[in-house]
């Protein structure tokens, strides 16, 4: 087979599947990821829904699937040029690429939990986001976090939410608080775990049961309403003001611990990359395919292609699944010129 150059841009798990695919169809896949390490937010995590599942071994298999695959870290794409076939692309650290095809695989930000004042966040010392007690659960290191007796978690914290630009569901904030309120709750077995939710999602296979046991063999509150108000004790504890909207009840809790499930935001620099590549972006930030059923992964730029949550909030078992089909899609884009 001819050689030919595929670059993908960005090394989380959508990047790195479709990296291996593509190197499997004999192309020389080239990753190039602006982070010092490869594996996005999955290397940050410590254990995965519905089975606990540890995030280092399943990013260890997808390395060792990688594995050949060229690849440059702490590198960003300052630009890329169309050509009639090909494209220029030019990096950071000088180098120079003729890409056959790109794969946009930028992957999605944290939403800033600042940006919602009213929960407290960067204000309050005991006030953490999901992706702050899940290094906590992988290190065992935040000062924030000894032996709370009472802990609450909110959903949707920069998600369904009209007045921060999100309009879209982050699919993965409802599984993610239950598993994370099963795990506080074995680290701290006497510990009162609430959940203060709008709708629980809990779409997939086994989510249910997850959310099953939560209650019954944890004891976890789970509270439909949202949070209104966060305000500190003078002893350090929060108290949190918000209404069972069950019951038509409000709710006045105090809380050693409270947690902030923050959803996905768009990659930065996504808007300045499109612009380059001519690739739409919609006004929520994240990059449009081609609308339809079956086109998930295709563009209107002839040799482009996009995975995982580049174009939307997606489980890891969208992006393992996307970064597969991507790589199809070259593999027949290719195919078709000769």
């Amino acid at each position: 087979m001819e050689s030919r150059n595929i670059v993908i841009i960005g090394g989380g798990p959508a990047g790195l599947q479709a990296a291996a695919s593509i190197s499997s169809f004999g192309y020389n896949a080239i990753l190039i990821e602006k982070e010092p390490l490869l594996g996005g937010h999955l290397r940050r995590w410590d254990r995965l829904f519905p089975y606990s599942q540890k995030a280092s071994d399943v990013l260890d298999s997808l390395m060792d699937a990688a594995r050949g695959v060229k690849y440059f870290t702490a590198t960003e794409v300052q630009s890329v040029n169309r050509l009639k076939k090909s494209f220029n692309v030019k990096l950071s650290n000088g180098i120079t690429i003729m890409a056959d095809a790109l794969v946009v695989a930028t992957g999605f930000d944290l939403f800033d939990a600042h940006r919602k004042e009213e929960y407290g966040y960067g204000i309050y010392d005991r006030v953490v986001t999901n992706a702050d007690l899940e290094a906590w659960f992988r290190t065992g290191s935040d000062k924030r976090i000894s032996n709370p007796e009472r802990v609450g978690f909110v959903h949707c914290v920069g998600s369904r939410d009209e007045k921060v630009g999100c309009r879209n569901c982050s699919k993965v904030c409802c599984a993610t608080a239950v598993k994370q309120a099963m795990e506080i709750s074995e680290a701290f077995p006497s510990a009162q775990v609430y959940c203060f939710y709008m709708d629980l999602r809990m779409f997939g296979r086994h989510y249910e049961d997850m959310y099953l046991r939560a209650q019954r063999e944890y004891g976890v509150r789970f509270i439909r309403g949202r949070v209104s108000e966060v305000a500190e004790n003078a002893d350090g504890t929060l108290q949190v003001k918000a209404e069972d909207t069950l019951s038509s009840t409000p709710l006045k809790v105090t809380l050693d611990l409270l947690v902030l499930m923050a959803g996905m935001s768009p990659a930065k620099g996504n808007s300045a990359l499109a612009s380059q590549l001519l690739l739409g972006i919609d006004d929520d930030g994240f990059v449009n395919p081609i609308e339809g059923v079956g086109t998930q992964t295709e563009t209107s730029v002839e040799g482009l292609f996009v995975c995982g949550a580049a174009t939307g909030p997606k489980t890891l078992p969208d992006c393992f699944a996307e970064g597969k089909a991507a790589a199809l899609s070259v593999h027949n884009y290719l195919s078709s010129l000769k």
